[in-house]
């Protein structure tokens, strides 16, 4: 069971979702990637959310990025928005994260930032795993 599921709005976030990847299973936090698309597939994005035992979403999304505020409109589980630099620098990507309606919060990391947002994840885990806290300190420590 992945504890942190990684959603890509579509295959061009692979990179994104396989840097997260990688640091979230540097500090032994199982995890999944998976494409799922809020425009092109809605209701297989839904069944995926609904299906899914994450404690934590990371969703990395471009252009209009529906795909973080869609996955929280949907769980009352942590969702981290990734902005991906397809057009405008980013900024259409990462003004979508974060102004979502009130009682729908998607936390937001910074453009192209998929490594922080799998600390974030790690983070919001530790709090109730010890194991994930000392790796985490033990990461700072040797930065």
């Amino acid at each position: 069971m992945p504890r942190v599921a990684i959603v890509l709005g579509s295959e061009s976030d692979r990179q994104a979702g396989e840097e997260a990847e990688k640091v979230l299973k540097e500090l032994g936090v199982d995890c999944e990637v998976s494409v799922h698309s809020a425009h092109r597939d809605p209701e297989g994005l839904q069944a995926y959310v609904a299906g899914s035992d994450a404690a934590v979403f990371i969703a990395v999304a471009g252009l209009s990025a529906a795909l973080p505020g869609f996955i929280a409109s949907r769980t009352i589980r942590p969702v981290i928005g990734v902005p991906r630099d397809v057009r405008l620098g980013g900024l259409d990507a990462l003004l979508s994260i974060v102004q979502m309606p009130p009682g729908v919060p998607v936390a937001a990391v910074g453009i192209e930032n998929a490594r922080n947002a799998a600390i974030l994840a790690a983070e919001i885990l530790a709090v109730a795993d010890r194991e994930i806290a000392a790796r985490l300190e033990a990461r700072r420590a040797h930065r």
